[in-house]
């Protein structure tokens, strides 16, 4: 199997189950990482990859990564940091990655694919390289890896 399209892309992700939509989208997450250097966006994604992890933890994680979405928030638009907004967009990835259920979207993957490519899109204007990116592209193969798994 191999995903070219958004189309294809969002229903492969649909198939999965939320366990599954989760891992997927810490690895999707992780794609964007270096661009948050926040301690508790990195602890929620390797949270996310837990297949074990209970609901109590992900309450505990959520209320750190949304400490930590709501600061980059703040940060990036007091100056309107590409770099800062960047970040900011990593940490909503991360919060939506640990949501729990009862609080999260219903393909929360989504959620995180779209907060990842705005993180790298961020990463792109600040570097001066306009809004072109292949986030997108390697999004499709983290998840025809993880669903030829």
């Amino acid at each position: 199997m191999s995903i070219t399209n958004d189309s294809e892309f969002k229903a492969a992700l649909a198939k999965l189950t939320p366990a599954q939509q989760r891992m997927v989208a810490a690895r999707f997450t992780d794609n964007v990482l270096p661009l948050c250097e926040d301690p508790r966006v990195v602890a929620a994604v390797n949270a996310a990859k837990r297949p074990d992890i209970t609901e109590a933890e992900l309450t505990v994680v959520y209320q750190a990564a949304k400490t930590a979405s709501v600061e980059t928030y703040t940060q990036c638009g007091k100056e309107a940091d590409w770099r800062n907004q960047a970040s900011h967009f990593v940490a909503e990835a991360a919060l939506a990655c640990v949501s729990p259920p009862d609080r999260g979207s219903n393909n929360l993957a989504w959620t995180v694919a779209m907060n990842a490519r705005m993180a790298r899109t961020c990463e792109s204007i600040a570097n001066g390289q306009g809004t072109e990116n292949r986030e997108a592209e390697q999004q499709y193969r983290i998840l025809t890896e993880f669903m030829n798994q």
